[in-house]
């Protein structure tokens, strides 16, 4: 009986999946969503990505959860509404909501189009939204959310391969263009070949650039190479193939979110080269400052993008055809997914058919 408050804490009824407690179990959920608003775009979802963020806030791994906890910011879906002073988007129209649903707009950040760096930023699901009710996210039957946080996604991109790249696809698209790693010529590495680092190898291709994978997985080389396109492959753990790759890279996109040695990596770097860190490993990295001293290099970290630039990489991966590697799965297999996402068991993104597996339920 206690969620029935959820249920009618607004006026529109709402159906999704949600996590109770740290066991990040997840099992259906009655909740309501606001009407909506003359800002505000209604649509159904249809689709929505697993994020490993995904995971850690259903474990409350970062101590920020807040319980019900409807996860999913990697959201597709059509329009079925939109308020009254609405201007980009109608009904019909597909869209997605990634990892933010509000900002102040009125900071610096906001005002430079980087609302990921406001500081009143608010995500898509767990936060508290400006109205003092906490944020739902995708893995529910409809999203209402505010234009300005609303993304077009254009007919020549099917909507479960467009989900993903509302996170992954930006978290990595981002620091290549601002780290001038987005042109022919350039040479970019990729730690960790997963949901994010096969999207970095895919984007950093469609650039031009020459791009070499670092894994500790030596199993991953043919799939790097023949699969994703990249032009070499180097097994972190091999010293000898760490040793002849000292010095080449002009920037790394640092996709891991466990504990490993920041060190080896910076050796791989020309002078003024750039270790960009997008992963979020629960303890602090050892950072050995003479490494960066010699070659004036930097280690950096970048969150995805401001909505302007996520307009921008959709719209880039429309035309030149970049797509993650997606397995779609039915809504009642999420826990599932769960358990071989926390084993690297997926390529490269699970994708819930949310539109055609969730069933409402009348408990």
């Amino acid at each position: 009986m206690a969620e029935l408050q959820y249920e009618f804490e607004h006026s529109r009824k709402a159906f999704g999946w949600a996590a109770r407690d740290g066991s990040g179990v997840l099992s259906p959920f009655n909740f309501s969503r606001r009407e909506t608003g003359e800002k505000d775009v209604t649509f159904k979802v249809m689709y929505c990505g697993i994020c490993h963020t995904d995971l850690h806030m259903l474990k409350n791994d970062w101590g920020t959860s807040v319980y019900p906890l409807v996860p999913g910011h990697e959201i597709a879906g059509v329009v079925t509404e939109v308020g009254s002073k609405v201007e980009k988007f109608k009904v019909g129209d597909k869209v997605g909501v990634g990892f933010l649903v509000g900002s102040c707009r009125s900071c610096e950040s906001c005002y430079a189009d980087l609302e990921n760096y406001c500081p009143k930023y608010i995500i898509t699901y767990g936060a508290k939204y400006v109205d003092g009710t906490i944020t739902y996210g995708g893995y529910s039957d409809f999203m209402v959310a505010d234009e300005h946080f609303v993304v077009r996604i254009q007919d020549t991109l099917p909507l479960d391969a467009a989900a993903p790249l509302l996170c992954a696809g930006i978290t990595v698209y981002s620091p290549l263009r601002y780290y001038g790693l987005d042109k022919p010529g350039v040479h970019v590495g990729v730690v960790g070949l997963g949901g994010l680092g096969h999207m970095a190898v895919k984007f950093a291709k469609a650039f031009g650039a020459k791009v070499t994978v670092i894994s500790t997985s030596p199993n991953k080389k043919k799939e790097a190479i023949e699969h994703l396109g990249a032009d070499s492959f180097i097994v972190s753990r091999e010293q000898d193939q760490m040793q002849a790759a000292m010095g080449t890279l002009d920037g790394i996109i640092d996709t891991v979110s466990a504990q490993h040695p920041l060190a080896p990596l910076i050796g791989l770097l020309k002078s003024n080269g750039k270790l960009v860190l997008v992963g979020g490993p629960e303890k602090p990295l050892e950072l050995p400052a003479l490494s960066l001293l010699s070659g004036r290099k930097m280690v950096t970290g970048s969150m995805i993008g401001g909505m302007k630039e996520t307009q921008e990489m959709v719209d880039f991966a429309a035309k030149h055809n970049v797509k993650p590697d997606i397995e779609v799965i039915a809504m009642d297999y999420v826990n599932t997914a769960m358990e071989r996402l926390l084993k690297a068991d997926v390529k490269y993104r699970f994708v819930i058919d949310i539109g055609n597996t969730l069933k409402p339920t009348t408990s």
